[in-house]
C-alpha cells in the first residue's frame, strides 16, 4: 500500500479521497491554487501546497508543479479525482517515468478510450454494440457527409472525438444545418479539448444513458457493479442519477454488464472505470464512451452495493487482487444523487460564485452529503460549479424519492443560488415517479410551460 497520496484536484472529490485514504492509514497531500487555499480539502489533508495563480491552466492543471510538489511531500502516488488531468495521457505517462504511481488506469487504456473513434472501433471488434454512424473524423468540406448522413438516417449528431461534458456536440435534423453544425463543433472542440476532429453519429431518440461502473485489476480481472441511470440531463451534462434503473431488468442487466465488462478486457484495463451506453425505447443498447476514472455519481453505486470504490481504487492502483465477482454483489435497495451546483436554475443555470453566508445539510435516516463547502465559505468563479452532492437511499425507489425530497427541504444555502429547488420539483413530477427518465426529461416535463 502507499505511504502518501497526493490529491491532484480540489472541492468534493479531493475531501472524499482524503476520507478513503485516511481510512487505509495513508497520509495525504492537498494542492490548490492562490484562492483555494480555504478549501476544505486543504484543511482536511494531513499537507498542503499552492501550486499556482486561480486560473487552472496555472495550478490544477500545471504538471511541472503538480509533480514538484508530489516530489517535495514525498509521495508515491498521485490520484486525479475526475476532470482537470484524471485523463490525461501525458499526465499519465510523466508520473511513471517520475516513479510516482498514477492512481488510474495505464497509458495505453486512457488513449484508446479518450479518443471515441479509436473506442468506436475497438468495440465493433469487440462485438460490443455501437451506434450506426461514420468511422472516423468528418470534415463540413467533404461532400460526402449528404449521403453518409442521409445513410445513418436524420436526425444524427455531431460529436467531439475527445469529448465530453456535452462539448462539441451538435444535433442536426435536415441537410441544410449539417455543414453548418460540423464548423460550428470543430470550433468548440478545438475550443475545449485542442483538437478539433468530430465524427457523426445517429442520434436515438428518447434515450436513457445508462453506465456501469467496472473494476479491474493488474491480473487480468474485471467486474461489473449494477447500473447507473443517468437520463435527467442539462445540455448534455447530467443532474440526477439513480441506482438501479427502472427501465433495466435483470435480463438486459447482464447482457450490458458483460457488455461493459467485454470493453473493459479489450483495453487491459485496470483500477475503476465507467462504461457508458444509450438504451433506446425497444430496450436496443448501443456503447457511447468508457470514461477512465472515478465519476461525480459514483456514491450511488457505494450505497447500493456496500462496495468503496475510492479504496478499491487506492487498493487496484497499489497492485491487490479484486477480492469479489460480478455475481456476488446483491443490489440493496435504490439511491438516488442530485448534484446541488452553484447556479440559478431559473436564469439559464448562470453561475452564482460568492459567499456562503450560511449552510444546513440535510441528515437522518438514509441520507449522504458529499461536500466541500460551509458556512462563510466563498464559492469561487474560476471552476466548476459542483458544491455538493445528497445521495438518498431507500429500500426502493419510492422511499428513495421521499427520503430526497426530505433532504432537500432540509437544505439551506444563503448567500448564493443553487440548484435544489429544480430538484424538489422533479422529485414531485409525477412522471418521474412513474420512472419516465430519458434525456430530454426537463424539456418534456419540467421546462414546458
Amino acid at each position: 500500500m502507499f505511504k502518501k497520496i497526493l490529491i491532484a484536484n480540489r472541492g468534493e472529490i479531493a475531501c472524499r479521497i482524503i476520507r478513503a485514504a485516511r481510512e487505509l492509514g495513508v497520509k495525504t497531500v492537498a494542492i490548490h491554487s492562490e484562492v483555494d487555499k480555504e478549501s476544505m480539502h486543504v484543511k482536511m489533508a494531513d499537507e498542503s501546497v499552492c501550486v499556482g495563480p486561480a486560473s487552472s491552466s496555472e495550478s490544477y492543471l500545471n504538471i511541472p508543479s503538480i509533480i514538484s510538489a508530489a516530489e517535495i511531500t514525498g509521495a508515491d502516488a498521485i490520484h486525479p479525482g475526475y476532470g482537470f488531468l484524471s485523463e490525461n495521457t501525458y499526465f499519465a505517462e510523466v508520473c511513471e517515468t517520475c516513479g510516482i504511481t498514477f492512481i488510474g488506469p495505464k497509458k495505453h487504456s486512457i488513449e484508446k478510450m479518450g479518443d471515441k473513434i479509436t473506442a468506436r472501433n475497438l468495440m465493433i471488434k469487440s462485438k460490443v454494440p455501437v451506434v450506426p454512424g461514420s468511422d472516423g473524423p468528418i470534415s463540413a468540406d467533404d461532400p460526402k457527409i449528404f449521403d453518409m448522413a442521409e445513410k445513418i438516417g436524420y436526425p444524427v449528431i455531431i460529436k467531439a472525438t475527445a469529448g465530453g461534458g456535452g462539448k462539441g456536440m451538435r444535433v442536426v435534423v435536415s441537410p441544410e444545418a449539417l455543414q453548418n453544425s460540423i464548423i460550428m463543433a470543430q470550433s468548440e472542440a478545438k475550443a475545449n479539448f485542442g483538437n478539433p476532429d468530430v465524427y457523426m453519429e445517429k442520434y436515438i431518440e428518447e434515450p436513457h444513458h445508462i453506465e456501469f461502473q467496472i473494476l479491474g485489476d493488474m491480473y487480468g480481472k474485471v467486474v461489473y457493479l449494477p447500473e447507473r441511470d443517468c437520463s435527467i440531463q442539462r445540455r448534455h451534462q447530467k443532474l440526477i442519477e439513480e441506482s438501479p434503473s427502472s427501465f433495466i431488468d435483470e435480463s438486459l442487466r447482464k447482457k450490458m454488464g458483460k457488455a461493459a465488462q467485454s470493453a473493459a478486457q479489450a483495453v487491459g484495463y485496470v483500477t475503476v472505470g465507467t462504461v457508458e451506453f444509450l438504451v433506446d425505447k425497444h430496450s436496443h443498447f448501443y456503447f457511447m464512451e468508457m470514461n477512465t476514472r472515478i465519476q461525480v455519481e459514483h456514491p450511488i453505486t457505494e450505497v447500493v452495493t456496500g462496495i468503496d470504490l475510492v479504496k478499491e481504487q487506492i487498493k487496484l492502483a497499489a497492485g491487490e487482487k479484486l477480492s469479489f465477482d460480478s455475481s456476488n454483489i446483491k443490489i440493496n435497495g435504490h439511491a438516488i444523487e442530485c448534484r446541488i451546483n452553484a447556479e440559478d436554475p431559473t436564469k439559464d443555470f448562470i453561475p452564482s460564485p460568492g459567499k456562503i453566508g450560511f449552510l444546513y445539510l440535510p441528515g437522518g435516516p438514509g441520507i449522504r452529503v458529499d461536500t466541500n463547502v460551509y458556512s462563510g465559505y466563498t464559492i469561487p468563479p474560476f471552476y466548476d460549479s459542483l458544491i455538493a452532492k445528497i445521495i438518498a437511499h431507500g429500500a426502493d425507489r419510492q422511499e428513495a424519492i421521499v427520503r430526497m425530497q426530505r433532504a432537500l427541504k432540509e437544505i439551506q444555502i444563503e448567500g448564493i443560488r443553487n440548484t435544489s429547488s429544480l430538484y424538489m420539483k422533479i422529485m414531485e413530477n409525477k412522471e418521474f415517479h412513474k420512472g419516465k427518465v430519458c434525456t430530454d426529461f426537463l424539456a418534456k416535463y419540467i421546462f414546458n410551460n
